[in-house]
């Protein structure tokens, strides 16, 4: 199978989790403080990710000034574009309660939520389709972050939606465009890419990573506190931890 459709079918399967994450969410009411528990584990695991293959593979094969370009872009970027999106009203995309705006209280805040998901799946995606591209196969370790991390962030932003009263034909039509999405991100990033030089594919690389760093402060990290308190940092480097061991393992 080419490389660049494997890269498709890996960035739908973790844009997939999103959409599990949004069904059990519409369908079982599963209480916040396992929401917030498993965004905290997610978060470490994703964080542990980034810094141990991410911004390491984007280093080795691009130097230390590219990664950091890059990595630093990439946060940059995400985050002009998130606070545009939360002016819309999209800053509390990612919440399980009553924070989100309905589109009777801001209009086209929908339209954002929408948009801002976009934001926060496809840079994942890119760096799933990138890993592929040194021959190995996907990046287990990133996929498996990536996974785990979406589910609560489906489960916890659907459950949001829900209670600001969009329709479930709203929030599924949104996850499944964002799994649709991140397939076809996942499959550009190996198609365009592909025999591109390390240095450019570093960057690329470590500016997804600096994207994901910002949406998880910014979005996954607010909501597993506000539920979780003070477990939040224990849970949280309970998930660096084990994504750590596995990576070394």
């Amino acid at each position: 199978m080419p490389i660049w459709l494997q890269a498709g079918g890996w960035g739908l399967v973790a844009g997939g989790a999103l959409v599990l994450g949004a069904a059990i969410a519409w369908f079982v009411t599963v209480p916040r403080t396992v929401v917030a528990t498993v965004m905290a584990f997610g978060s470490g695991v994703l964080i542990s990710a980034l810094a141990f293959d991410l911004v390491e593979e984007a280093e080795a094969g691009g130097g230390l000034g590219a990664t950091v370009l890059g990595f630093l872009g990439g946060a940059a970027v995400y985050t002009l574009a998130s606070a545009a999106l939360a002016r819309r009203g999209a800053r509390h995309r990612k919440r399980s309660g009553d924070q989100q705006p309905s589109e009777e209280e801001q209009q086209g805040s929908g339209a954002a939520i929408a948009v801002g998901a976009l934001l926060d799946g496809v840079p994942e995606s890119v760096v799933l389709g990138l890993s592929l591209l040194g021959g190995q196969g996907v990046g287990v370790p990133v996929l498996a972050a990536i996974v785990i991390s979406n589910l609560p962030e489906g489960l916890s932003s659907a459950s949001g939606m829900r209670r600001s009263g969009r329709s479930a034909r709203y929030v599924f039509g949104v996850w499944g465009g964002i799994a649709v999405a991140s397939g076809v991100a996942g499959l550009l990033g190996a198609l365009l890419l592909g025999g591109a030089p390390a240095t450019l594919i570093a960057v690329i690389t470590a500016l997804a990573a600096g994207a994901m760093l910002a949406m998880i402060t910014d979005t996954m990290i607010p909501e597993a506190f506000e539920r979780a308190g003070t477990w939040t940092g224990a849970v949280a480097t309970l998930g660096f931890v084990v994504a750590f061991v596995l990576d070394r393992v």
